[in-house]
C-alpha cells in the first residue's frame, strides 16, 4: 500500500528542518567573510599565498571561528587579511561570488545583499571596475546555478581608515544598474567617525543612491546619530548600541525614537555581536528588546566563515534564546525585504510570491 500525498505531508517537521526550509533574507553579509575554507586553501596554493595558519579546510574553519571569538572588533577584523589575500584575481572573485550565492541559496536565503570593499582587491593589478564586474558576474552565475532560487545584489564598501570612500561612491553610481544596490562604510569604528566620509555620502545622495553605514557596534549611540542625521543612512549595520538611548523602563530618547519611528532598519548580527563584545550572550542580546519596542529589526550573518554561522543557525540561536517561532522569523524576513535596496515592485514580488507563501507552508506543517 502506498502512502498518500496527504500522509506524506503530515510527517512531523523538526525545528531544525522548518528553520532550514523557511525563506530568509540577509542584508548584512560580507563577501570576504564568507568563503568556503576549501576554496581559500585552493586559491592560496594557486596564487602562492603562504600565510594561512593551516591548509586543512576543517582546521582552517575552526581557526577563523576561534580567532573571531576574542571580544574585540579590531581582532575580529584581522582575520580578513587571509581571505583578502586570495581575492586578487578576476577568476578568484568570480568563483567566490558564485559560491556565495550558491551557499546562501542552499540555506534557504531568497534575497541577499552581499558587501565588499573593491579597494581591497587590487594587489594583482585589477582596476576597481574590473573587481566590481567580476563579482557581479559571479553573483549572476550563482543565481543561474541555483535555478533562480535567490536574488543577490552587491553593496560596495568604503573603508573607514582609508580615504577612497568618494571614489567608491562614484563606483557605486557607475554600477548601480549592473547589480550594485548601494554603498556602505566599514572597518574599525573607534577613531573613524562616518562624517569623515561626508563627501562620499553627499555624492550618493545627489545621485539618489542607497546608503547603509556600520554604526553602533563598537561605538555608542552617537555613531548611529552621526550615520543617520549627518550622513543620511537609510539602514544601520549592527546598530545595537542604540540601546544606549533607551532607558531601563523602555523609554526612548529622541534618537532612538527617530530611528524607530522612521523605520530605519537595524541590520542585527547576533553571533558577530557576541564575538566583538557588542553583546554578552544570545539570551541577553538586545534584539528582543528592540523588536518588542517596535524597531525595524532584521537578522543577519555578518561573516559566515569568520563567525562560523549561517542564517539558519542565527534563526536557531534566536529560537533557543527567545522562543521565536515561524511568525517572528516571517516578521524579520519581511522587514528585511521591505528594507532592501530594490525597487518597490521587486520587493513586493519577493514578499508576496516567495516569503509569505513559504511561511504559510512552514506554519501549516506539523512540528515535532
Amino acid at each position: 500500500m502506498h502512502l498518500s500525498d496527504n500522509s506524506a505531508a503530515a510527517a512531523p517537521v523538526t525545528p531544525a528542518e522548518w528553520i532550514r526550509r523557511a525563506p530568509k533574507a540577509v542584508l548584512h553579509d560580507h563577501l570576504d567573510g564568507g568563503l568556503r575554507p576549501a576554496t581559500i586553501v585552493e586559491l592560496a596554493r594557486a596564487c602562492g599565498y603562504a600565510g594561512l595558519p593551516t591548509e586543512d579546510p576543517a582546521e582552517l574553519a575552526v581557526w577563523f571561528r576561534d580567532a573571531a571569538d576574542s571580544g574585540s572588533l579590531e581582532r575580529y577584523l584581522e582575520t580578513f587579511a587571509h581571505t583578502c589575500a586570495v581575492m586578487q584575481t578576476r577568476e578568484a572573485l568570480h568563483r567566490i561570488a558564485t559560491e556565495c550565492a550558491e551557499d546562501l541559496a542552499a540555506d534557504g536565503v531568497v534575497y541577499a545583499e552581499v558587501r565588499y570593499a573593491p579597494e581591497q582587491h587590487l594587489e594583482a593589478g585589477l582596476t576597481l571596475d574590473e573587481v566590481v564586474d567580476a563579482v557581479n558576474e559571479g553573483l549572476r552565475e550563482g543565481e543561474r546555478r541555483t535555478g533562480g532560487k535567490i536574488t543577490v545584489r552587491a553593496l560596495l564598501t568604503g573603508m573607514r581608515h582609508t580615504r577612497r570612500s568618494l571614489e567608491i561612491a562614484e563606483l557605486t553610481v557607475a554600477h548601480r544598474d549592473r547589480g550594485v544596490a548601494g554603498f556602505d562604510i566599514a572597518g574599525g569604528e573607534i577613531g573613524n567617525p562616518p562624517a569623515e566620509h561626508l563627501p562620499a555620502f553627499q555624492h550618493l545622495k545627489r545621485h539618489n543612491c542607497h546608503i547603509t553605514i556600520h554604526a553602533g557596534e563598537a561605538v555608542g549611540a552617537e555613531s548611529v546619530h552621526e550615520a543617520v542625521q549627518v550622513c543620511g543612512a537609510e539602514r544601520i549595520g549592527h546598530g545595537v548600541r542604540i540601546t544606549d538611548d533607551i532607558a531601563a523602563d523602555g523609554t526612548l530618547g529622541h534618537l532612538a525614537a527617530y530611528v524607530r519611528d522612521n523605520r530605519i532598519a537595524l541590520e542585527v548580527c547576533p553571533t558577530s555581536n557576541l564575538q566583538t563584545g557588542a553583546a554578552v550572550s544570545y539570551e541577553k542580546h538586545p534584539i528582543d528588546e528592540l523588536r518588542r519596542l517596535g524597531f525595524t529589526v532584521t537578522l543577519n550573518t555578518d561573516n559566515r566563515l569568520v563567525s562560523g554561522t549561517t542564517m539558519s543557525e542565527e534563526f536557531q540561536h534566536m529560537a533557543d534564546a527567545f522562543g521565536y517561532g515561524p511568525e517572528v522569523f516571517e516578521e524579520f524576513t519581511v522587514a528585511a525585504v521591505e528594507a532592501a535596496f530594490l525597487p518597490l515592485p521587486e520587493r513586493r514580488r519577493i514578499i508576496d510570491e516567495i516569503v509569505r507563501p513559504g511561511y504559510a507552508q512552514v506554519g501549516s506543517a506539523p512540528r515535532s
